[in-house]
């Protein structure tokens, strides 16, 4: 069993083994040995950085122990320092190369270069990341600058939001060099090479880097106002992240939870559950369907959820590469499921069949047809009391599915004789499995002579389950026939695919259809009613017997007082 050993490498603590300490301090020896003193330490300081970003990119939690496998692969990358020897080439061969520079498969990353900086840095760290002069990048902010007046917004916006090279590692990224010992000795050194070139040239540029450094300090003063402003948003935008995202987690986690129980335990029934498995149109269990719910909702919120922690937290630690890449795989099946759900549902419910029982009205031609709408006292106990459908057990305890889609459709016909035609609907995954479904509604009508009685109900055996089961009645009546529609059809009464409009008038009228028209042969008359209502209206008044006010007479104006009551019209007084 080894001893476990905590280390501070390059800012950053890890528990690393006794063997693999051993062997991390052989190879920065080794490392120190091969380095000029020349800017040593500064190399050093360097190496361990990059060494803990390679160790940090290993380890998946804190208590995870750094272990030879890892030492040897952080050497596989950085190099073995008898690799390496650096030959007395010209110091600038990194300027020489560094706006045409090709990262032999390492792959640059955006900073701002305060080395060859006016302000910011931030075009010259642009025109690092994509290979150019920034000399072009410079007059294209100052055309946006002076033209459009958005240049100086642009640039403050990408000076907040792209950091700074500052360390040698950084900088080799910003040009898409390897972070091995080598760059890493060179850049030392050439930086050295400038601190020594601008102390011998500082007579010669002393008032060219005075003008530069008043630059630089104006950007400084501008960059850290702007900088503060957008950490105190980013914070209180942080906390606000995460407390939507801590709420949303625990709702879909307090939710999934009780819908999964709810759905599996025999002894747990929910109302809703029935209507969540009558929705089901497919075979899968209603537990898988919110486990994997919960997981395309849950995953990116958890995300989130992160984001908002690392705007409020500068130095919060990742969750490592393992948990990400794991939970962008469940989040991704999660969604192929719920895909394919969607699908299948649809599938099961893409087409639609029906039957069709068509019945003669034996009706004498001065009859009145008549039509009712009946309710079964059993299942609701009114005709306007209606639902979609609902899980039930009829007379005989057999669970049944009861609904009130019952459409009323008023149709012309040519015939001599009135008819009725019944349709019952259903959807299905097939033709033939619609048709089957729509066969087995049960619903009932009844016609004494003259009159119709017709259910506000449908029934089908609970197997058959729910796939938008309906029952539409076409009422074909011929010219000149005469119809009393009771008020208990209105609320079924339908325009869809009818010939014959539903808001004809009144229920509890006789109606004559003329012209494919219903002309009603008892409603009250309009001007009989303007007329009673005018005369109800009418005013009056008699003192002492005497008519003071007529029918006839128009009130203009009524003054009581001391003298008596004067009353004005425009007739007399």
């Amino acid at each position: 069993m080894n001893k476990t050993i905590s280390i501070n490498l390059g800012g950053f603590f890890f528990h690393i083994d006794e063997d693999a300490y051993s062997k991390l301090n052989r190879y920065l020896d080794a490392v120190k040995r091969s380095l000029s003193p020349e800017g040593r330490d500064e190399i050093i300081k360097d190496i361990e950085s990059r060494i803990a970003e390679l160790f940090q990119e290993k380890i998946e939690n804190e208590k995870q122990v750094i272990g030879s496998k890892e030492v040897d692969d952080m050497i596989a990358i950085m190099g073995q320092p008898e690799d390496y020897k650096i030959d007395d080439e010209p110091t600038d061969s990194f300027n020489n190369a560094k706006y045409n520079y090709s990262n032999n498969g390492s792959s640059k990353k955006l900073f701002r270069d305060k080395d060859n900086s006016i302000i910011g840095g931030v075009l010259s760290g642009i025109s690092q990341y994509i290979g150019v002069d920034p000399i072009w990048l410079r007059i294209v902010m100052a055309i946006l600058l002076v033209f459009f007046g958005t240049g100086f917004f642009i640039y403050i916006i990408l000076w907040i939001i792209i950091p700074e090279a500052k360390t040698t590692t950084q900088k080799l990224e910003m040009r898409g060099m390897p972070i091995n010992i080598t760059n890493i000795e060179k850049k030392v050194k050439e930086g050295i090479d400038d601190i020594t070139s601008k102390i011998s040239d500082i007579d010669t540029e002393k008032m060219m880097h005075s003008a530069r450094n008043s630059s630089q300090k104006v950007g400084s003063t501008i960059e850290e106002i702007f900088t503060t402003i957008f950490k105190i948003i980013g914070k209180l935008l942080g906390g606000f992240i995460v407390l939507i995202s801590s709420l949303t987690l625990i709702g879909l986690l307090i939710g999934t939870t009780f819908m999964f129980f709810s759905t599996t335990l025999d002894h747990v029934h929910m109302p809703w559950n029935e209507y969540l498995r009558a929705s089901n149109y497919t075979d899968f269990p209603m537990w898988i369907l919110y486990i994997f719910s919960f997981f395309a909702a849950a995953i990116p919120t958890f995300f989130f959820l992160i984001l908002g922690l690392k705007l409020l937290v500068s130095n919060l630690r990742s969750i490592g590469s393992y948990a990400k890449y794991s939970l962008l795989g469940l989040w991704l099946i999660s969604l192929v499921f719920l895909t394919y759900f969607g699908i299948s549902q649809a599938s099961q419910v893409g087409y639609e069949g029906k039957v069709v029982q068509k019945s003669e009205l034996i009706v004498a031609p001065n009859d009145t047809l008549k039509i009712n709408m009946k309710y079964n006292s059993f299942y609701s106990k009114s005709v306007y009391n209606t639902t979609d459908f609902r899980f039930t057990a009829d007379e005989k305890d057999r669970e049944v599915i009861y609904s009130n889609n019952v459409k009323v459709h008023l149709m012309k016909t040519d015939e001599a004789k009135p008819f009725l035609q019944i349709e019952k609907v259903a959807n299905g995954r097939s033709f033939n499995d619609a048709k089957n479904r729509a066969q087995k509604i049960v619903y009932n009508f009844d016609i004494q002579g003259n009159i119709i009685n017709l259910d506000n109900y449908l029934l089908t055996d609970r197997s058959n389950k729910f796939r938008d089961q309906e029952v539409h009645i076409y009422l074909y009546i011929p010219k000149g026939t005469v119809i009393y529609p009771n008020e208990t059809i209105s609320d079924y009464l339908t325009n869809r695919y009818s010939d014959i409009d539903m808001y004809y008038g009144k229920e509890n009228h006789h109606y004559k259809l003329i012209d494919g028209e219903f002309e009603c042969l008892d409603c009250p008359k309009d001007d009989e009613e303007w007329n009673s209502d005018e005369k109800d209206s009418k005013v009056e008044l008699k003192i002492n017997g005497k008519d003071i006010i007529t029918s006839e007479s128009e009130i203009s104006t009524i003054n009581i007082d001391e003298n008596g009551i004067k009353i004005e019209t425009k007739n007399k007084k």
